[in-house]
């Protein structure tokens, strides 16, 4: 099958992965549903992938990461947001929107996000639809070694902030332990690492290097976007003690903590 057939298949599925879940959304009232799919609609690109395409060991590695990372973030988010109200991001937008929200939320939160699922599901599925090399290369290894590290960042950020949240004695204090002492957003920080590492895995095939577009934007988004820039907009108003903690630590890439002053 060739790669516009599998694009154009991808893309289909994708988008109607998104209308379902704009539709448990309505019946929930929580358009935070989107959050919980996204890790979704890349595993279900990756195997569809997988599927249509030569069948090759890159091909399983490439769907088997994105399955780690994607089913691992789905029940994160999950769990976070059982029970819970909606994301104070979503109620705004419905505040602002009033009645309009539940058709406009299909458009500019569900569709939205599928496509840019789409979008940064190139470079894994350039990885996945070539044929050669048939073999994996030391090029894949390098890719599964920072994939293993962003994977670890994420992972074990999300774990330890979780740990600091359940404790009430921590409310309203800034978590500035263990990776959150090196990065002010370990698990964004891990997540943008992943996509590079799939991307240098597409590298090892002849047209990898089209998939650049992944790493890059899932690294804008986010920083400047949907990650960094929304956590810190107003985090210092709810926490006083997030200035202090800003000055000190790296807001991405990890790095030594500078002494505040």
């Amino acid at each position: 099958m060739s790669l516009t057939s599998v694009l154009l298949t991808s893309l289909g599925a994708v988008l109607v992965l998104m209308i379902g879940a704009w539709i448990l959304s309505l019946i929930r009232e929580k358009a935070c549903v989107a959050d919980s799919f996204w890790g979704i609609g890349f595993v279900l690109i990756a195997w569809l992938a997988w599927s249509m395409g030569p069948g090759t060991s890159r091909s399983l590695l490439v769907a088997v990461l994105i399955s780690i990372w994607g089913l691992r973030l789905f029940s994160h988010v999950t769990m976070r947001n059982w029970g819970q109200p909606e994301d104070r991001r979503y109620m705004a937008m419905r505040e602002h929107h009033g009645r309009r929200f539940w058709w406009f939320s299909l458009f500019s939160v569900f569709l939205l996000q599928g496509i840019l699922i789409w979008i940064i599901s190139l470079a894994p599925q350039l990885a996945q639809m070539s044929p050669v090399p048939a073999r994996l290369t030391w090029i894949d290894g390098l890719g599964l070694f920072i994939w293993a590290v962003g994977f670890t960042f994420e992972a074990v950020g999300d774990y330890q902030m979780n740990r600091f949240r359940s404790n009430p004695a921590n409310a309203g204090k800034v978590m500035d332990k263990g990776l959150w002492g090196y990065t002010r957003h370990p698990n964004y920080f891990g997540e943008s690492l992943v996509w590079w590492g799939i991307f240098i895995i597409a590298l090892a095939t002849p047209y990898g290097w089209w998939g650049l577009i992944s790493p890059v934007l899932i690294t804008v988004l986010l920083l400047k976007v949907s990650g960094v820039a929304m956590m810190e907009k107003d985090i210092s108003q709810r926490r006083p003690d997030y200035e202090k903690y800003r000055r000190e630590v790296s807001v991405f890439v990890p790095w030594f903590r500078a002494r505040d002053g």
